[in-house]
């Protein structure tokens, strides 16, 4: 594994970011920034072995600093929504940011994608880490972070994430990478087939927020217990799938430990993209958010050019208790594993 480093512009803080390209014996890359710890480029053979570049992202720093659809970075505190930005914690009610109003996505206002990580390489890979003091957003305990990217010669990206806080707090993280199997800004990825392994998602009502119910798939167009288009059901008149426009749905992962939750293919490229997690919960989006906005090499990322496998827990977990618990208390270790494999048929 080799790795390089060259500046990549300057926020408006004054702050210069650096990207980090880390290359693998077979010629597969991994370009990361320390803004956002954020994947800005992962450059994967086809069938034929021919390369491309297969995630969505930004040339420049600066059009990270601007992006409000959080291409590829770590989301944090908390991934995902908190209903109006409340929660119990001890006995006591927190009050967090509200950035989609009336609700807390993803951090806040100035969530962990928005903030510039300390980068240190490791043997086959990098290391990024960030300190989030206590009242950051409005949580609670200073917070210790660390996101670790590995890319091995079997063609993998290895995320673990790793906390500590020095009070009571909520966690939940994940990156928030846009994969086009295709090729970033090669069209939409409707004819992507899809496989994830769960058999109940998570219900959500007008708001996008969790009314607590975790139904079975079955008969339902949320299904991808067998792969099949993304496309094929995208649309259909069902209410989960109105409030956004398309699949953004949490799905729950059975099992425990690292286990295989989706499989994600383009049949005219042959890339296979697996997605590994011990996390609970795989958040399945499919762009339909995304509005022509211009990435890397001065292409258009059109609606539905994209789509996102978040490994996490389930949104406004602090807010259910029938959800697994993402409470950290001091002497504890918060961790998780993904891993993006890359494959061909």
């Amino acid at each position: 594994m080799t790795h390089t480093t060259t500046p990549f512009g300057i926020i408006s803080s004054g702050r210069a970011a650096r990207l980090h390209t880390l290359q693998n014996s077979h010629g597969m890359q991994v370009a990361l920034t320390d803004y956002g710890a954020a994947i800005v480029s992962i450059v994967a053979p086809d069938r034929n072995g021919a390369l491309a570049d297969v995630t969505l992202g930004y040339d420049r720093v600066e059009d990270y600093e601007a992006d409000r659809g959080y291409l590829g970075i770590i989301a944090g505190r908390f991934a995902n929504r908190i209903a109006h930005g409340r929660f119990p914690l001890d006995g006591r009610e927190f009050q967090l940011a509200l950035n989609t109003h009336p609700h807390h996505l993803h951090g806040g206002q100035d969530g962990f994608g928005k903030r510039v990580w300390t980068a240190q390489p490791h043997d086959d890979g990098l290391e990024f880490t960030l300190t989030s003091p206590d009242g950051d957003e409005g949580y609670p305990g200073k917070l210790d972070v660390s996101v670790k990217y590995s890319l091995t010669d079997a063609d993998e990206i290895i995320l673990h994430y790793r906390a500590e806080s020095d009070a009571p707090t909520i966690v939940n993280l994940t990156n928030h990478a846009y994969f086009n199997l295709a090729g970033a800004g090669q069209g939409t990825i409707l004819d992507h087939e899809l496989q994830i392994h769960a058999d109940r998602f998570v219900v959500t009502d007008e708001n996008q927020i969790p009314t607590g119910d975790l139904p079975s798939l079955a008969d339902t167009p949320m299904d991808f217990r067998e792969s099949h288009r993304i496309g094929d059901r995208i649309d259909a008149d069902f209410p989960a799938l109105r409030p956004g426009g398309g699949y953004d749905h949490c799905y729950v992962i059975e099992g425990s430990g690292l286990r295989l939750a989706a499989t994600a293919w383009d049949p005219d490229s042959g890339r296979v993209l697996e997605v590994l997690t011990d996390e609970p919960g795989l958040q399945f989006y499919s762009g339909n958010s995304l509005n022509g906005v211009i990435g890397k090499a001065g292409l258009a990322y059109l609606r539905r050019s994209g789509f996102c496998l978040e490994a996490n827990h389930f949104p406004d977990s602090p807010n259910q208790p029938g959800f697994p618990s993402t409470v950290l208390r001091p002497g504890e270790t918060y961790t998780q594993t993904t891993i993006y494999r890359f494959t061909t048929r």
